[in-house]
């Protein structure tokens, strides 16, 4: 009988088994995750589960009864120890499952500090999962002071609901700017002075020299000679795609696990999807890490398993909530050459450009700035630079 295994119960493998499942697969299905949990969402643990907002069975993904609904068995806080790609069996411990089809949707990790500087102190949190906000949680208390490390969307975001809370926060960014790797310089002049304007101490072209304390960190060193008091700390810088099973199975790996277009790694009747996998996108190969990636390409991966035989497009999109700002990004800037600007006061948006060519939107407060630059990336469309930095412009006239 077909048995799909997915490894991975994140937003990924849980996007896969319910694609197979509504897809009409009608064998077995097993989905392996290493929390005991099941699969929850990830974005809202470091925004309103955090603050108090959303309880935990409101992160749930799915009911747990849904997995038993659907004769899909849920393996929870099991380790995958080795994959045999020859045997086609996965294996926990001394316990071996077989598979006709097996997909990695082994999502990332957060990259830590190492131990020789402070790394391995108590109070040092990364924002990965439920354990790390909830080690996290009883630290967030007004009047704290948290130093966050890493000025990108992780760091800004718990910046962000550290400020809400009324706790202390200094922010410490190594390059010459937050956002640096991922935006343009309007984009991190805008959220350095939203930031700043909620009391954030920012400083960038600062990394950390060390962390200070005993057992549990008390202080900081900076590399600029400064040093900071510190209650905890929060680091946010960067993430590594999670490949190691693969890689010992003997797996092709490119910046994550490679793929072809249609999702299938380089043993056979194995396929990957999610934060783990890189595949081609436009004469390249990009890894993506965002929850409506995860969706899409974990979805596109079910459906080939059934036999669709479709590529998977990839409609890059990805969001950012801080403070009252929503940020809401479509497509990828990679080698973009200008910016335009449009200032409709409470609502800003970023349009990036190779030449004439429009690549990604940044849009701040600006749902209709956002939701029309995605539908022209997407249609293989641009705008015109003037018609996009005129606020009193009819952007919805672009698309006729």
């Amino acid at each position: 009988m077909d048995h799909v295994v997915v490894v991975g119960a994140g937003q990924a493998g849980a996007s896969c088994v319910a694609k197979l499942r509504s897809g009409g697969f009608d064998g077995a299905v097993t989905l392996i995750g290493a929390e005991t949990v099941p699969p929850y969402q990830r974005p809202p643990l470091s925004k309103a589960y955090l603050l108090g907002d959303m309880t935990l069975d409101r992160l749930f993904l799915r009911p747990e009864s849904y997995y038993a609904d659907q004769n899909i068995t849920l393996r929870l806080g099991a380790e995958v120890t080795h994959i045999d790609v020859t045997a086609q069996t996965v294996h926990l411990g001394p316990e071996a499952i077989s598979y006709s089809d097996l997909v990695l949707a082994t999502g990332s990790s957060p990259r830590r500090l190492p131990a020789s500087i402070g790394g391995a102190l108590d109070g040092v949190f990364v924002v990965r999962d439920l354990a790390d906000v909830d080690a996290m949680a009883g630290h967030f208390a007004p009047d704290k002071r948290v130093l966050i490390v890493g000025g990108g969307y992780i760091g800004l975001e718990a910046a962000a609901v550290a400020s809400k809370r009324g706790l202390n926060v200094t922010l410490v960014e190594m390059s010459d700017r937050i956002l640096q790797r991922v935006a343009a310089p309007e984009t991190s002049d805008f959220f350095r002075d939203l930031h700043r304007a909620h009391g954030v101490d920012i400083r960038e072209g600062v990394g950390l020299s060390r962390l200070t304390g005993t057992t549990a960190v008390t202080g900081a060193e900076l590399s600029d000679g400064s040093t900071l008091d510190v209650d905890f700390v929060v680091v946010g810088v960067g993430i590594t795609p999670g490949t190691a099973l693969a890689e010992a199975a003997g797996i092709d790996i490119d910046n994550g696990i490679k793929t072809d277009a249609q999702g299938r790694t380089s043993a056979p009747h194995v396929w990957a999807a999610g934060d783990c996998a890189s595949f081609p996108y436009r004469g390249t190969r990009i890894r993506l890490e965002s929850v409506p990636n995860a969706i899409d390409q974990a979805e596109c991966v079910a459906e080939n398993i059934m036999g669709a035989g479709v590529d998977y497009v990839a409609k890059p999109w990805f969001w950012s909530d801080q403070y009252d700002v929503k940020l809401q990004i479509a497509g990828l800037n990679t080698g973009y050459d200008r910016v335009v600007t449009r200032d409709g006061g409470a609502a800003k948006s970023f349009w990036y450009y190779a030449g004439d060519t429009l690549l990604a939107v940044d849009a701040a407060n600006d749902p209709r700035g956002y939701m029309i630059g995605k539908r022209l990336i997407e249609a293989g469309k641009s705008a015109p630079a003037d018609v996009v930095a005129d606020p009193e412009s009819d952007l919805k006239a672009l698309l006729k």
